[in-house]
């Protein structure tokens, strides 16, 4: 359904110890013999499996540059929405995984965890395909347009459905097993659902905040840094399925709409709306550069903010940096 990214992911996929590294070192701050290593091709086929012994760890925290960091918080100042991030309001993580560089990473109030919405349904759409992975879930047509219609239209129907055919608390198994660690609640917490999307009760509410449906902007990012590189699944057609649900966004508001404005980009993106709570994320191809961008924002104008800042966003990584400099007001 989209050869051209798909053929992409394949020719450059990192090495497995590189990838698993990324999997499993995500978490906690880095060490100084931690490196970012190039992204470089490697064919799946001669990859160890995830859970195979790896050389060295590259955890994305050491992944941090200075340079867009600072192009990223002169973005903030540039669209007025300092304060918000200085009042936890709003979290942004841009993520360049342009093959052939090594990632760039920055990030504001990247692990402070949030209500996120809708946005965790991803994490639904990882523990079904995970253990349709394993062998204990069966996938048919019909389940796999459940899985279209949680992620692309964001259907609460959808999404209580297939929570159910994983099970809740299998789920959060799944989000912080070693093998994921995508809640890690010694560092501040990540992608959490503990509770249906109706009016069920809560099932169980997260450790660190005591939410239903959370998120850190750092683990969203990082999930889909691990789906870029073919890292999250033993099969790889599991990849394949999680990119098709994320593809043809449904609900074309924020990131959606402010990327229209920049007609190359291709995204792959779940987003997330209740009340004041705006979230979006996104695995974006815009020429020859990949990169993923994640915020949270809480607000009534928070919508607007992110459609706002998509598109200067997506210029910090494609824009030559003459042209960067002017967006950012730098």
């Amino acid at each position: 359904m989209f050869p051209n990214l798909y053929r992409l992911f394949r020719r450059t996929a990192l090495p497995a110890p590189v990838a698993l590294g990324i999997l499993l070192a995500g978490i906690g701050p880095a060490r100084a013999d931690d490196g970012c290593a190039p992204l470089r091709a490697a064919p799946r086929a001669a990859a160890e499996t995830v859970n195979a012994p790896f050389a060295k760890a590259v955890a994305l925290r050491a992944c941090r540059n200075a340079g867009l960091q600072q192009g990223l918080q002169a973005l903030v100042h540039a669209q007025g929405l300092e304060t918000a991030v200085d009042a936890g309001r709003l979290a942004l993580v841009l993520l360049d995984l342009t093959p052939g560089q090594a990632p760039r990473l920055a990030m504001l109030n990247g692990d402070r965890i949030m209500y996120a919405a809708s946005l965790p349904k991803i994490a639904i759409l990882l523990g079904a395909l995970a253990e349709a992975d394993a062998g204990r879930l069966s996938l048919d047509d019909t389940r796999i347009a459940a899985l279209h219609g949680m992620i692309r239209q964001s259907s609460n129907t959808d999404a209580t459905r297939v929570l159910d055919w994983v099970g809740g608390e299998r789920l959060l198994q799944i989000l912080e097993s070693p093998r994921y660690r995508l809640y890690d609640r010694d560092s501040g917490g990540g992608l959490w659902v503990g509770k249906a999307y109706g009016n069920a009760p809560a099932f169980r509410r997260d450790p660190v905040a005591n939410l239903s449906h959370a998120a850190t902007a750092f683990q969203v990012a990082r999930l889909y840094s691990l789906l870029a590189q073919d890292a999250l699944f033993e099969h790889p057609q599991f990849n394949d399925l999680m990119l098709q649900a994320l593809s043809r966004p449904g609900i074309r508001h924020k990131f959606v709409a402010g990327l229209a404005e920049r007609p190359g980009a291709v995204l792959w993106r779940k987003s997330g709306t209740w009340q004041d709570t705006h979230a979006d994320s996104a695995l974006v191809e815009s020429g020859a550069h990949r990169f993923v961008m994640v915020a949270i924002a809480q607000s009534p104008e928070g919508g607007e903010w992110l459609r706002r800042l998509a598109a200067p966003m997506h210029d910090l990584i494609v824009t030559p940096p003459a042209v960067t400099a002017a967006v950012t007001g730098r």
